[in-house]
């Protein structure tokens, strides 16, 4: 049957085909997409002082070093798919782990996925509008494009889907290897003028968090490994390896990048205009100015195609466990591809294109995801007390996951309070999940014609895609 795996017990598993540097590519990948091209602008406008941001880049790295040394924890001793999901299902329950899921299919990857599209978009326009902004409809419709063109390379084959992800994540590291050098050479013939008074500008905590969401946007991917950790071959000892080698290149990378950008681009231009590496395109090559924005361009393709890889995986998982409708557990008899959770995740990030601003997306989902991220290390502490005697290959030291905590907290709390109606709306839509899990999951009763429908459903979906029962290695409850 191609691809797939049939152990003793008749089941339908997948087989390990993502390697060491497929991994290093995903995290890379997905990391590295529309974030640094776009969140330097929205670090920025929440400090105004170029010292300030260099240094949220550079915490902003260190923090999500701690979270991935969690997560290492986590991904090794909790080696099903599903990331977060997994790991808060298998500390806290069902229903904190179907909350999770419910916000993750309503907010985190629809919004995810159209931010990165809508760079993509935005970037891909920009050369033939450099004096002014690009029309917003054309930007919304290349996103659109991006999201239906990888939804159907990711439902045909597994292997097209990594090599794009390896192909991509070495052209934006090529890319920003030019931006870093120019700005580099730019600082050396003594153009420093931009760096004067470097930490003036604004405090307060409420801004500070913002600026703190921004760039750790940016740093977004650094846990989507943990998403398809049983397609990853020896995962105890390749998903640490991948960690090690992505996140210290990722903060290096991004640190240097962002002086680049504040040698070359004036405060006034950082703050006004969020396509900042088409201003440094402008500003340093000339004719030349269109190869940044085909740079970015290739970079949020890639990082869109890690986003909708991990998402349908994400969603899979969920369905295994009852909490998603039947269909997402399908995948293809032959490509092993699950066509119909790709589907479905890119038709709600199509819907999320609706709006363009980019930085009100951001802040309005990164609280709810960093609550969501606190709760799976909280979990991984409950998991260490609750059954110390599961195997850890990864144990991280306990002062790790408490200053992430920490972090997680101030990044949580402090925008409630300067943003009550945000925090409120993201509450209200977590809540509303509950409802539904005790109507949907918990609820077994349920009529006859219920199952007929979704009986009905579930067989359309599978003879329209070619597709069969793909079961779980190892199951969450066990």
């Amino acid at each position: 049957m191609g691809d797939v795996t049939l152990p003793d017990d008749g089941k339908v598993v997948l087989k390990r085909k993502i390697t060491l540097f497929n991994g290093v590519g995903i995290i890379i990948g997905t990391i590295i997409g529309s974030g640094i091209f776009i969140s330097p602008t929205g670090v920025f406008l929440y400090t105004g002082s170029v010292g300030a941001s260099l240094i949220i880049w550079l915490t902003c790295g260190l923090l999500s070093t701690l979270g991935a040394l969690c997560y290492a924890e986590l991904g090794t001793s909790i080696t099903r798919s599903g990331g977060d999901y997994a790991y808060i299902y298998t500390a806290f329950g069902p229903l904190p782990a179907f909350l999770r899921m419910w916000i993750a299919l309503l907010i985190i990857r629809p919004t995810t996925q159209a931010i990165v599209a809508l760079t993509f978009g935005h970037y891909v326009v920009k050369p033939f509008f450099p004096e002014c902004d690009p029309p917003q409809n054309a930007v919304k419709l290349l996103a659109a494009v991006c999201l239906c063109v990888l939804t159907a390379i990711n439902c045909i084959s597994v292997r097209w889907t990594m090599r794009i992800q390896d192909v991509f994540t070495t052209s934006k590291l090529l890319a920003l290897v030019v931006i870093i050098i120019s700005g580099v050479y730019y600082i050396c013939i003594g153009h420093t003028e931009n760096f004067e008074n470097s930490f003036e500008g604004e405090y307060g905590a409420g801004k500070m968090a913002l600026a703190f969401y921004s760039g750790l946007f940016a740093f977004g991917g650094w846990n989507y490994l943990n998403f398809v950790t049983e397609e990853l071959q020896d995962p105890y000892k390749n998903l640490p390896r991948a960690i090690w080698i992505a996140m210290p290149m990722v903060t290096t990378i991004y640190v240097l990048a962002n002086l680049a950008y504040f040698a070359v681009v004036s405060k006034l231009e950082m703050m006004s205009n969020p396509a900042i590496a088409a201003i440094f395109g402008d500003r340093l090559f000339g004719s030349w100015s269109w190869v940044i924005p085909v740079f970015v361009a290739l970079s949020t393709f890639g990082g869109v195609n890690g986003v909708l890889f991990t998402s349908a995986r994400l969603f899979a998982t969920g369905a295994q466990e009852g909490h998603m409708p039947g269909f997402f557990t399908l995948f293809h008899i032959e490509k092993q591809t699950p066509i119909p959770s790709l589907i479905f995740t890119c038709l709600f990030s199509l819907l999320m294109l609706t709006t363009s601003n980019v930085f009100d997306l951001i802040n309005y989902f990164s609280q709810t995801l960093w609550l969501s991220v606190g709760a799976s290390v909280v979990g991984m502490l409950w998991l260490r007390h609750s059954k110390p005697d599961i195997p850890r290959p990864i144990k991280v030291n306990i002062l790790v996951p408490y200053l992430f905590l920490l972090a997680i907290g101030c990044l949580v709390i402090i925008p409630a309070i300067y943003q009550p109606k945000d925090t409120a709306i993201g509450v209200a839509i977590l809540l509303s999940g509950v409802p539904i899990y005790y109507l949907c999951v918990k609820w077994k009763t349920k009529p006859e014609s219920y199952h007929t429908v979704s009986g009905c459903i579930l067989r359309f979906f599978q003879k329209l895609c070619s597709c069969i029962y793909v079961d779980s290695a190892e199951k969450l409850s066990n």
